[in-house]
């Protein structure tokens, strides 16, 4: 017996992987979404989206995935180590090139350019989606950047969606690169999820995955979630997968704050929760100053 069959779960609720069937439309992510498909209905070439590591960009990227497969022909680029080349003759593979002709870096790029005219003839739009794009050789950036170059009088051949981390915006911000940089004309940067999100985000991940239920974790507990997680998705879902499994362990299906100080014990980038003792400390360290500054104005010191 697995805490899911203890709980009435259908499936694990809390996993890390990316999967869109859990994707749940808080503000970050659906603005973010509004920002992407406004830019690209306009044809801007290059779109941006950062986050701290955790807030959700994989899932993100995977849900375009889902909603955009019968309006564009999808290239994925999820290999953060590509050479400049090695992403051409990717992308060459994924719109249908011969590999016969990956050889020649200059020959390659004017087939790709061929190929993609072909499939704007066809009325196929070609957007290209890179994870983890802070992690990219500055070569492979500008070779996005000159792909994101090739056109027609009327439209972009095609149109390239960046993912990446805050260092992103570093990198980007080197004059090597101001290139690229003027070429990203939208982006969106994904925030934490406030307390009241993460009590609704945890609610709705175990109806996903099958919860029915009385309510498993209060207002308080996710409180204390909020605060361990800092809001971030990854380490929310860390921390109540390990507090699941604490109350499984435990036989029961009250979700404590025992449990929950377990569980950010045990997970090493969870903020430590303030102890009862510390509580008492700035409450005391409050109290003396007030006094002594009461003292003070009445002239007693």
């Amino acid at each position: 017996m697995s805490y899911l069959t203890h709980f009435g779960l259908e499936k694990a609720p809390f996993s890390l992987t990316a999967d869109p069937h859990f994707y749940i439309d808080f503000i970050p992510h659906k603005e973010a979404l509004e920002v992407i498909t406004t830019a690209l209905s306009f044809g801007e070439s290059i779109l941006k989206i950062t986050g701290e590591v955790g807030t959700g960009k994989t899932l993100l990227c995977n849900k375009l995935q889902q909603e955009l497969s019968e309006q564009y022909h999808l290239c994925i680029i999820d290999n953060a180590y590509l050479s400049a080349h090695e992403l051409r003759c990717l992308l060459a593979s994924k719109i249908g090139i011969d590999k016969a002709d990956f050889d020649e870096q200059f020959l390659l790029t004017e087939k790709i350019k061929e190929r993609l005219l072909t499939l704007r003839d066809e009325g196929i739009k070609v957007l290209v989606l890179v994870d983890e794009a802070q992690a990219l050789p500055d070569s492979t950036l500008e070779a996005l950047r000159l792909f994101s170059n090739l056109e027609t009088d009327a439209d972009k051949l095609l149109q390239v969606i960046l993912f990446g981390q805050p260092e992103l915006d570093l990198r980007l911000a080197d004059p090597k690169l101001r290139q690229l940089r003027q070429r990203i004309t939208f982006s969106y940067q994904l925030r934490a999820l406030s307390e009241q999100e993460i009590e609704h985000y945890i609610s709705e991940r175990l109806k996903q995955a099958g919860y029915r239920g009385a309510r498993l974790f209060s207002t308080r507990v996710c409180r204390k979630i909020s605060q361990a997680s800092r809001g971030i998705p990854r380490l929310i879902n860390i921390l109540s997968h390990k507090i699941l499994m604490l109350s499984y362990g435990e036989q029961h299906y009250k979700i404590t704050n025992k449990l929950v100080k377990e569980a950010v014990a045990d997970t090493e980038d969870a903020y430590a929760l303030p102890t009862l003792t510390g509580w008492w400390l700035l409450l005391l360290s409050f109290i003396v100053l007030n006094t002594t500054l009461l003292l003070w104005w009445k002239g007693l010191l």
